[in-house]
């Protein structure tokens, strides 16, 4: 599942949110189906994913576990959320084919409007 092997690429000492996970998966606005895959998925670094923010989602001892293990991790806080801009993951942003395709066509339709209006 794309999912897990997005899950899968966080590094140590590092974490991601929900909603890149599922974005990075092909998944865009699919952030309850991570949720979901982590709760029913064994032998994930699960404690890498965090809200939103950087925020801790997971009520009671489960959340101060996840602070627990990422603070082991070297992973650092401000107040109660992960410092995003130090420790956040950042997935390559590789294009698919379509998309180049795609980018292309309105690089050149951008071309043929700038000719039309200089003419």
């Amino acid at each position: 599942m794309k999912i897990r092997a997005a899950i899968m690429k966080v590094p140590r000492g590092h974490v991601s949110t929900y909603g890149a996970i599922a974005r990075a998966a092909g998944l865009p606005g699919g952030a309850r189906l991570v949720v979901r895959t982590l709760g029913q998925s064994h032998g994930l670094p699960w404690h890498r994913i965090v809200a939103a923010g950087g925020r801790i989602a997971i009520p009671g001892e489960g959340g101060l576990d996840q602070r627990f293990r990422l603070e082991m991790e070297g992973v650092k806080f401000s107040g109660r959320k992960v410092r995003m801009a130090e420790f956040e993951y950042k997935f390559s942003r590789n294009r698919t084919t379509k998309q180049k395709k795609s980018i292309g066509r309105s690089k050149k339709a951008a071309a043929n409007r700038r000719e039309k209006r200089e003419s």
